[in-house]
Formats: C-alpha cells, sequence, structure tokens
C-alpha cells in the first residue's frame, strides 16, 4: 500500500478524489431519481421512466467529447459554470414539469452534465508520473465502483422518506456542490512539461485518434455492455428462483470484490494488458450462470468482481497515455461516451438473450460481448498505421508514451 500513500501525497491529490466523489455520486443516482419521480411523481408506467432515462444516457454519451472539446478549448472553469448552471436549472424545474417536457429537458440536462468523471481522469494524468498513473487510476476505479454502490441506494431510501420532487431538488442541489467543488479545487488538467501542447497547437484528430485509440474505446464499450449485462442477469436468475429480494446482497457482494481487485491490481509491481484483463473478464463472468441461487451466486460474481475495477484502470490509464496534452478532455470525453453506450445497449442485449433462452443466457451474453471487445481491441492494437511526415502537431504527439503493452 506504499504506493498508494505516495499517491494521495500528491498535492491536490487527495482533495480531488474526495470532492470528485462527492460529484460522481450523485450523478451516478440521476437515473434512479428520475425513475422514481416519473413513476411515484407522475403516477406514470416504467416505460414512461425508461424513455426518460434513455434520452439523458443517450444525451450523456454525445456530451463527453463536447463537453471535453470545450474544456481543452475554453479550460475547465468556463466549463463547469455552464454545466453547473443548466444542472441547477433543471433539477429546480423537475418538480412542476410535465412529462413531454420533461423528455426533452432530461436530454439537455445529460448533453451538459458536469463532466465529474472525465476531469477527474484529466487531473490524475496530470498531476502523477507514468508510474504513479496504474495506481492512481485504481483509486479513480475504486471511487467509481463506490459511487455506484452508495449514489442510487442514498436516492431509494430518500424516496422512501419524502416526496420524489423532494429528492430531485436534493440530488440537483449536490450535483451543483460537487461542480462548484471542482471548480474552486481547479485541478490541472496538464503537466508541467506539457504546458508546451497548447502553443503547438491541436494535432488533427486522425492522427490521435488512430487504431490503438480506437482499440482502447472499444474495450471501453464492451467493459460497461458487460457490466449492465451482468446487473441484469443476475436479478433475472434471483427472479426466476424466487429470490430477488436478494439481489442488493448479490450486488453488494458484486461491488465490493470490485474495490478489493482494484486495490489489489494498482499495488501490483506491474500492468496487464487491457484486452487480457477484460479477455478475463468475460471468461469468469460465462460460468456464473450455473449458479441457480443467491448463496451461489455471491460466490460465482467474485471472479467477474475482481477483474471489473482492474479492467476499467487499465482502459483509462490506456486513454490517458495514448492522447497527447492538447486534446486529452476529448478523449477522455470520448472514453465516457464509449462507457455510456456499453452501459445503454448492454442490458437490452443481455434482456433478449434472457428472454428468448433462460437467466443463465444473460450472464453468457455479456461474457461473449466482453470477450468480443478483447479480441477486437487485441487485434486492432496490433496494427501500426502508415507513418506521416512529421509536423509541430505530431512533434507534440510523438511525446506521448508508447501504449501498445497496456492495450
Amino acid at each position: 500500500m506504499t504506493g498508494y500513500r505516495q499517491i494521495l501525497a500528491v498535492p491536490g491529490m487527495a482533495s480531488l478524489l474526495g470532492v470528485s466523489f462527492l460529484a460522481r455520486t450523485t450523478i451516478t443516482a440521476v437515473v434512479m431519481a428520475l425513475t422514481m419521480y416519473v413513476v411515484l411523481g407522475l403516477n406514470m408506467s416504467y416505460v414512461a421512466a425508461g424513455s426518460v432515462a434513455a434520452a439523458l444516457t443517450a444525451a450523456l454519451a454525445l456530451g463527453g467529447p463536447l463537453l471535453g472539446r470545450m474544456i481543452d478549448r475554453r479550460g475547465l472553469r468556463t466549463v463547469l459554470l455552464v454545466t453547473v448552471v443548466v444542472q441547477a436549472v433543471f433539477w429546480l424545474s423537475v418538480p412542476v414539469l410535465p412529462y413531454g417536457t420533461l423528455l426533452g429537458a432530461a436530454f439537455a440536462a445529460g448533453l451538459l452534465m458536469v463532466p465529474a468523471q472525465p476531469v477527474t481522469r484529466q487531473a490524475i494524468a496530470a498531476m502523477t508520473t507514468a508510474e504513479q498513473r496504474r495506481a492512481a487510476f485504481a483509486l479513480e476505479s475504486v471511487q467509481g465502483e463506490l459511487s455506484y454502490m452508495v449514489g442510487p441506494a442514498v436516492v431509494i431510501l430518500c424516496a422512501a422518506k419524502v416526496s420524489p420532487g423532494v429528492v430531485a431538488w436534493g440530488l440537483g442541489a449536490a450535483i451543483v456542490a460537487g461542480g462548484t467543488a471542482i471548480a474552486l479545487l481547479n485541478p490541472p488538467l496538464r503537466a508541467e512539461d506539457e504546458a508546451g501542447a497548447s502553443a503547438v497547437g491541436r494535432p488533427p484528430r486522425r492522427e490521435w485518434l488512430d487504431v490503438g485509440m480506437i482499440a482502447v474505446l472499444a474495450m471501453a464499450f464492451g467493459t460497461t455492455t458487460l457490466l449492465s449485462g451482468v446487473d441484469l442477469a443476475i436479478v433475472a436468475t434471483l427472479e426466476e428462483a424466487g429470490q430477488v429480494s436478494w439481489a442488493a446482497v448479490v450486488l453488494a457482494v458484486f461491488g465490493l470484490t470490485s474495490v478489493a481487485g482494484g486495490l489489489i491490481y494498482g499495488a501490483l509491481p506491474r500492468p496487464l494488458p487491457a484486452w487480457l484483463l477484460l479477455g478475463l473478464l468475460g471468461l469468469v463472468t460465462i460460468p456464473a450462470g450455473l449458479a441457480d441461487d443467491w448463496p451461489w451466486l455471491c460466490v460465482a460474481v467474485v471472479g467477474t468482481g475482481c477483474l471489473t475495477a482492474p479492467t476499467l484502470s487499465a482502459v483509462a490509464d490506456a486513454v490517458s497515455r495514448l492522447a497527447p496534452a492538447s486534446v486529452r478532455g476529448e478523449a477522455t470525453g470520448l472514453q465516457s461516451s464509449a462507457q455510456s453506450a456499453g452501459f445503454a445497449l448492454g442490458s437490452p442485449i443481455v434482456g433478449v438473450t434472457v428472454d428468448a433462452s433462460v437467466p443463465a443466457g444473460g450472464f453468457a451474453a455479456a461474457g461473449l460481448a466482453g470477450l468480443a471487445a478483447a479480441l477486437t481491441g487485441c487485434l486492432l492494437s496490433r496494427r501500426r498505421p502508415l507513418p506521416r511526415p512529421p509536423t509541430p502537431a505530431r512533434r507534440e504527439s510523438a511525446r506521448r508514451t508508447d501504449v501498445t503493452h497496456v492495450q
């Protein structure tokens, strides 16, 4: 754990992770809060609630690279000011909006969501050395797992005590507080030796969005497709066994083993390729479908959980190393978009499989999706682009660390 103490000793790192955890925990709960408001506050169906959630999720995927590009060009505080204001207006208005207007407003709010996760990743890349980044991104992935465990659960507990409209106001206030805290902290997004990146200019997108970056983005998409599908497969398995009330316990085991796996991975002396971690994640997920009751399912998801945070941290590390400093915001935004798209598609893919077969088929579909993404990433990362004549932008890009072994 000496490496983690060194990471937390980096000036501003502990504050960054603390503030980011607040912001990310609230953001992970937005879909749950809107679902409960539509179902309980507006007395509408889950289909209607799902439409609002889908609008917000689609906008999150579209907005990631746009906000990242704005950060690269206009700076962090400008983007945070805009997004914080938009979130304040949206969440204050939620309890008074009719359903049709809420649908459009949710899309706008997702498009301009406070970019807590991409900013945290950019700041980690700027504040750490190449040797420290794996441990730092492992902590970031653990933070993400904890936020997904805490955020939706807090919203559900609060909704049992107060009205869904009040929950929406409280969640909005927390998002605004998190975004404001990040703006006040104003973490550096470029290292000192990258300060000349702005003067050099942005490299053309074709120079950095190459097969290597596409390989990493494919693995980001595949990882969250798998994870989203596993969540649904767990619920489907327990529903068939008449034990759906135990789903929270199984998901808690899943989350806690992911936290443990992330911490162990960050402390290892050497990294593992992201495609290998994702391939192993897919392989251990498929046999989880053999479990037919909650105690065995708790055991079955341990392997998947232990590899979740390591895979996510390896992908984040690869993106930070492949992206030149002057476009790192857009690159991390693309990563967030790929992961949001995976979360959105994983559940429907597994849902169709479960309906057409048995719950065990859901784990198989999720695992095979991960294996397909790992194979794609492995094959793409081994391709070598044709050399191009050097330009000032390419000379800045050439200072990137070679991360073929990470992919």
